[in-house]
């Protein structure tokens, strides 16, 4: 059992995984940072000096953040249109390996 699991974990697939998912943690802490320190404070100045992770609503004991909701809906925006990007690179680099003639013999 325990050859099969090291196995398990040797093939390329985890490996390309566990890789994916270090460089998507560090791309996330990149998009944050984008985000709340260039993106959303010109937002901010634009429409009157507005710090949008300072809005929120209180009702009662409860205070709803709708500040915050709005730059992860900018994030999940800004991470979509660049994965959408690279997606796109990638289909076209696809599509020129296709096109490419064989080799002759």
């Amino acid at each position: 059992m325990l050859s099969e699991f090291r196995q398990f974990l040797l093939r390329g697939n985890v490996i390309d995984l566990a890789v994916a998912v270090v460089i998507g943690v560090a791309f996330t802490a990149i998009v944050n940072s984008l985000i709340n320190d260039v993106i959303m404070p010109v937002i901010g100045l634009l429409i009157g000096g507005i710090n949008f992770a300072d809005l929120s609503l209180t009702a009662g004991s409860a205070v709803i953040a709708y500040g915050k909701f709005l730059q992860a809906i900018v994030n999940f925006l800004v991470v979509g249109f660049v994965l959408f990007l690279v997606v796109r690179a990638v289909n076209r680099l696809h599509k020129k390996q296709e096109a490419a003639p064989p080799e002759p013999p």
